[in-house]
């Protein structure tokens, strides 16, 4: 794959920005045991041999149009930056301050790692353009990270990259007239009506980034998993209700009653490998309706949420995009400049299976990731599930949320939560 070359997609050429301003994934983990530095260089060599695009660097064309180049891994090493560990908060100190150092993607590599290193518990952070991978991807990295670390004579299978959207998009979709010409229209429309919306001249200003952290013991995770299949609804809409309620009873006037959900789309498109990295989302918006009862407010969500998913179509979306490339700017200008009319993104990573004991070292807790960018609202919400224990990680910054509403926000949704259990 050496100097092959991929256009970015829509999404990925959104995240990427100028590539100079940092939209970083992190993705922190702690481990129990010792490894050895030899291991885990050895290991990250290797992941670079089994996922050609942690090789690349981003190059623009004459069009100013950004490609990523996958280079030898020899000579694009991802770095390894050593910490003494002096607590078990330093992870989260770090975490914040990695949000703002920006990857120079025109020489890559386009991932770095920070080891927090202990005695007996380490930390290792994973540091990723968000431009490079999504959730699934990021997980996919971190799974074959462990076992590669933890056994350098593990055998892996080298993956088949996403080179273009019609690796992804089955040919007799791709080639359909009537699929192309729907795509080509709602870019151009999109274009022109994002061109007319009226925007402010200036950008909030976000003032300090910070990320609230907690786990849910099994003890609640346990009983409001059992409730809500008995209610008849998933854990992710129980969840997305209690949030709303939550951003409800705290910002009250500045409430806008809209969450946006991403959803993997691996789910709704079997061209994409378990292992293939990239970044590309499909996207929906929740809402309270107007019944009054936890449950009664969440079956109803998740009607909406089912008809929503049902109509979700990932190769007329993906298709659709492609065709909006002459739109980002526009689009990009919108996200920044346009009036946030979202309380939250919330992402659920659901139940994470990493296994747990490796021969050196345990995995003890996989935090759930964080990622802040320049796209307007900072406001994000990301939860994951590992060994049966629920974690959150909350992020904003104090121009969008102040800091004591977002505890606020954090202690209403749990006591909403507890409620119901």
């Amino acid at each position: 794959m050496k100097n092959a070359k991929r256009k970015l997609l829509f999404a990925e050429r959104m995240l990427h920005g100028d590539g100079r301003t940092p939209f970083n994934a992190v993705i922190p983990f702690r481990i129990k045991g010792n490894i050895a530095p030899e291991n885990l260089e050895g290991a990250l060599r290797k992941l670079q041999h089994k996922h050609p695009l942690l090789n690349a660097f981003v190059e623009k064309d004459a069009a100013a149009m950004p490609w990523f180049v996958l280079t030898d891994p020899a000579s694009l090493e991802i770095p390894v930056h050593v910490i003494k560990r002096t607590s078990e908060e330093d992870w989260k100190t770090i975490s914040e301050k990695q949000w703002a150092i920006p990857f120079d993607t025109a020489t890559g590599p386009l991932v770095r790692v920070i080891w927090v290193k202990g005695e007996v518990y380490s930390e290792l952070i994973l540091v990723i353009h968000h431009c490079l991978c999504d959730g699934g991807s990021a997980m996919a990295i971190l799974t074959a990270l462990l076992e590669l670390t933890d056994n350098p004579d593990a055998a892996f299978a080298v993956e088949e990259p996403i080179m273009d959207a019609s690796d992804i998009i089955p040919q007799e979709i791709l080639k359909s007239k009537r699929k192309r010409a729907k795509a080509k229209l709602i870019g151009g429309l999109a274009s022109f009506v994002l061109w007319m919306i009226p925007l402010k001249k200036k950008l909030v200003e976000r003032k300090r980034d910070y990320m609230i952290h907690w786990k849910v013991e099994k003890e609640l995770s346990d009983p409001l998993i059992a409730r809500c299949k008995a209610e008849g609804v998933t854990v992710n809409t129980a969840l997305c209700t209690a949030l709303l309620l939550a951003f409800k009873a705290v910002r009250k006037e500045n409430f806008h009653n809209k969450v946006s959900c991403p959803v993997d789309i691996r789910r709704f498109a079997p061209g994409i490998k378990k292992d293939n990295i990239f970044a590309f989302g499909l996207m929906f918006v929740v809402s309270l309706g107007k019944m009054p009862g936890f449950f009664d407010c969440a079956r109803e969500m998740q009607n909406a949420i089912d008809r929503k998913t049902a109509s979700l179509n990932a190769y007329d979306t993906i298709m659709m995009m492609e065709a909006s490339h002459p739109a980002l700017n526009n689009f990009t200008r919108f996200l920044k400049y346009g009036k946030s009319g979202n309380d939250c993104m919330f992402s659920n990573l659901g139940r994470i299976n990493i296994p747990h004991v490796y021969r050196s070292f345990t995995l003890d807790t996989l935090f759930s990731p964080s990622v802040i960018g320049p796209l307007g609202n900072t406001t994000t919400m990301v939860t994951s599930t590992y060994r049966g224990q629920m974690d959150f990680t909350f992020i904003a910054s104090e121009g969008f949320i102040p800091y004591e509403e977002a505890q606020a926000i954090k202690n209403q949704m749990m006591a909403i939560l507890t409620q119901q259990v």
